[in-house]
């Protein structure tokens, strides 16, 4: 069964720019921001001033915000980086027992 997919062909659901059924631009940006453009605009403007009002209660500042958000990755990926050192160093430190016993098998396996 053949169908076609390109709808803006005669006969099709998007016959003109004007149709209700064709995707219009403005439909696609209140649909990406959630409504109007001016609705959105004063719900984030409300919102904004209710999250400083809370910030300046506790004496929080942006700044202090992004540098404490940092400052813990920073010190997540020191512990990472951490870690993946002394598992490396575990890794080495076996690899220089298991490696030559290993060698030493393979070579006796082989002269049988």
């Amino acid at each position: 069964m053949i169908v076609e997919h390109d709808k803006r062909r005669a006969g099709g659901a998007y016959e003109s720019y004007g149709e209700p059924g064709y995707p219009r631009r403005a439909d696609g940006v209140r649909r990406f921001l959630g409504g109007s453009p001016a609705a959105v605009f004063v719900r984030l403007l409300f919102l904004s001033v209710l999250v400083g009002a809370v910030m300046a209660m506790f004496g929080l500042t942006p700044g202090q915000l992004f540098w404490h958000a940092y400052d813990s990755a920073r010190a997540l990926a020191d512990l990472a980086f951490g870690t993946m050192h002394e598992f490396g160093a575990w890794i080495l430190a076996g690899a220089i027992v298991v490696v030559p016993l290993w060698f030493i098998s393979r070579l006796f396996a082989v002269s049988k």
